[in-house]
């Protein structure tokens, strides 16, 4: 049996519109699992008072690529590799992030031709992670136990008269010791002074009576 030409020209049509289809949808599949900028999202949060920035790829497509983290001031931070997933695969870097601090993502790929910022990039939060700890007050030191009491001494027994050391000789006085005193005796003068003396005034008299009447008896006889 033979076909005729216009079969042939109808079969080549339908052949060449499958075609098309197949590739049509082999583009269309390839494109939705092509990477792009926007399965890339960052976060900036804490974990315990150390700062984090969270790098999030949704690439289902398992492409590589390269996340580099740039501070407000455009000073590097980090670079990580991920490759992402369909679940979400995460990079973190460490920072000690300010408050309503603006960080740049940006992602670049071999694959693809990713090579931008994500947009927005991040903002960190307004409360830093590391917030200062209430001051302790300071203790009150607990009183001093008082100190415990010395027991007194045993009193000391005075000595007696006949144990005691031998008195110091009293003090010479600068009164005139009577006549006939202790001050005599030490100068050797007899305790008889007294007696002569008497005896020499009485003479003394006597004489002068012996004197006067031998005056008078030879007044008397002239």
């Amino acid at each position: 049996m033979s076909v005729t030409p216009r079969i042939s020209a109808r079969a080549a049509r339908f052949a060449g519109v499958a075609a098309a289809a197949t590739a049509l949808t082999l583009g269309v599949a390839g494109t939705a699992s092509a990477c792009n900028i926007s399965e890339f999202s960052a976060t900036a949060s804490c974990e315990g008072e150390q700062g984090v920035i969270t790098v999030t790829d949704v690439d289902s497509s398992g492409t590589p690529a390269t996340i580099t983290l740039y501070n407000e001031a455009g000073k590097l931070v980090g670079t990580e590799t991920v490759t992402g997933s369909k679940q979400g695969t995460t990079v973190t870097f460490k920072e000690n992030w300010a408050p309503n601090a603006h960080y740049r993502v940006h992602v670049k790929t071999d694959k693809y031709n990713v090579d931008e910022d994500i947009k927005g990039g991040v903002t960190t939060p307004a409360t830093a992670c590391a917030t200062e700890k209430p001051t302790t007050p300071a203790s009150t030191p607990p009183a001093s136990s008082p100190a415990p009491s010395t027991p007194a001494e045993t009193a000391k027994p005075t000595p007696s008269t006949s144990e005691s050391s031998t008195p110091a000789a009293p003090a010479p006085s600068n009164s005139a010791s009577p006549a006939g005193g202790s001050d005599l005796a030490e100068t050797g003068a007899n305790s008889n002074t007294g007696l002569f003396a008497g005896i020499a005034a009485a003479l003394v008299v006597a004489g002068g009576g012996v004197v006067f009447a031998l005056r008078k008896r030879g007044a008397t006889q002239r």
